[in-house]
C-alpha cells in the first residue's frame, strides 16, 4: 500500500473531481507551508549538526552544475518534439529545471519509512537545483525571443529566488538545526519533528485538491504536453541517480535527488515566468507541474526511483 500521506492526496484529488465542497482556508494552507518549510530546514540541519565535511563542497557543486545543464538540455526537447513556442518552451525549462518542495517532502518521508540514510546537505539540494533553472529559462527565452520580447533583468528574478519564503526558512532551519543540534533545541524541534507527517499529511489534501482543479482543465490539444509531463519525470530522474551514485550520497539522499530532477516547480517558477516571460502560458504549464508531473512523482516516481537504485 501507498505511504498513508500520499493516501491524503488521493483524497484530495478526488474530493476535488467529484466537485466537493471541501476546501482548506488560505490561511491555513500558508501556515501549513511555512511549518513544512521549516521543519524540513531543521530536520536537514539537525543532521549536519557535528556531520559537515570538506567533501560536501564538491557534492554541492557537483549539484548545481545539474541545475543549469538539465534546463539547457531540455529547451530543443521542448521546442521540437512537444512543438512549444519559444515563450512556453522557455517557461517549461524554468518549470522543469526547478524543483518541487512538496515532492521533496514525500520523498523525504518515503526515505526515512524504508530506512534509508538520508544525509543532512540532501535540504540544500532544494536551493541549488531551483535558481539555475530559473535563470537558464530567461536566458533562453533572451536568445530565441528577438527583439518583440517584453524582458525585464535577471536579478529581480534572483533577488526573488533567493529572498522567497521557502528558501528563507529552509537554509534558516538549517543554519539554526545545525547550530542547536537535537538536545539544545529539542523543546521547538522535538515538536516539529513529531508533527512532520501530519503537516505533510494536510499538505498534501490541499494538493490534491489543487491539482485536480488543473486536471479538469485538459484539452484533447494538449496530449504532446500530457505525454511529456508522465515520461519526462523517470527520465530526468536518471540524471539524479547517476550524480548521487557518483558522488557516493547515502542510498536516500540519491532518492531524494532523483526525486528533485524529476520534479517540476509550482511555486517558484510560475512567479519568476510571470515577471520575466509574460508571452508564456502559465496554465499549461500549471497543468503540466501541478496537474500531472507532481501526482505522478507522489504516487508512482517516488517508489519508481526507489526500486531503480535496487531497494
Amino acid at each position: 500500500m501507498p505511504d498513508i500521506v500520499v493516501m491524503f492526496f488521493l483524497l484530495g484529488v478526488v474530493a476535488g473531481l467529484v466537485r466537493s465542497d471541501l476546501t482548506i482556508p488560505k490561511a491555513a494552507y500558508d501556515v501549513l507551508s511555512l511549518l513544512l518549510m521549516l521543519t524540513i530546514g531543521l530536520k536537514g540541519g539537525i543532521a549536519l549538526h557535528g556531520n559537515v565535511t570538506g567533501g560536501m563542497a564538491l557534492q554541492m557543486l557537483a549539484i548545481m552544475v545539474l541545475g543549469f545543464v538539465l534546463p539547457v538540455l531540455l529547451y530543443p526537447v521542448l521546442r521540437k518534439l512537444v512543438k512549444l513556442s519559444v515563450a512556453d518552451s522557455a517557461s517549461f525549462v524554468a518549470h522543469y529545471g526547478s524543483v518541487s518542495a512538496g515532492t521533496f517532502a514525500v520523498a523525504l518521508a518515503f526515505a526515512q519509512n524504508r530506512g534509508l540514510p538520508v544525509g543532512g546537505e540532501a535540504t540544500i539540494y532544494l536551493v541549488l537545483l531551483e535558481l539555475p533553472a530559473l535563470l537558464v529559462g530567461i536566458i533562453l527565452f533572451r536568445r530565441f525571443a528577438g527583439d518583440t520580447a517584453k524582458q525585464s533583468g535577471a536579478w529581480p528574478v534572483i533577488r526573488h529566488a533567493l529572498t522567497s519564503r521557502s528558501v528563507i526558512l529552509l537554509v534558516g532551519g538549517v543554519i539554526i538545526g545545525w547550530l542547536y543540534g537535537p538536545q539544545q533545541g529539542a523543546m521547538v524541534t522535538d515538536l516539529l519533528m513529531a508533527g512532520f507527517k501530519a503537516i505533510l499529511a494536510l499538505f498534501l489534501l490541499e494538493m490534491g485538491l489543487t491539482a485536480a482543479e488543473a486536471l479538469t482543465n485538459i484539452r484533447r490539444s494538449h496530449w504532446r504536453v500530457v505525454v511529456f509531463a508522465l515520461v519526462a519525470p523517470p527520465i530526468l530522474s536518471l540524471a539524479g541517480l547517476a550524480t548521487g551514485v557518483l558522488l557516493g550520497l547515502p542510498v536516500g539522499s540519491t532518492v531524494i535527488l532523483a526525486s528533485l530532477t524529476a520534479s517540476a516547480s509550482y511555486i517558484a517558477a510560475p512567479v519568476a515566468v510571470r515577471g520575466s516571460i509574460p508571452q508564456a502560458d502559465l496554465g499549461l504549464a500549471m497543468l503540466a507541474s501541478l496537474g500531472i508531473t507532481f501526482p505522478f512523482n507522489v504516487i508512482v516516481g517516488i517508489p519508481l526511483y526507489t526500486w531503480m537504485l535496487g531497494y
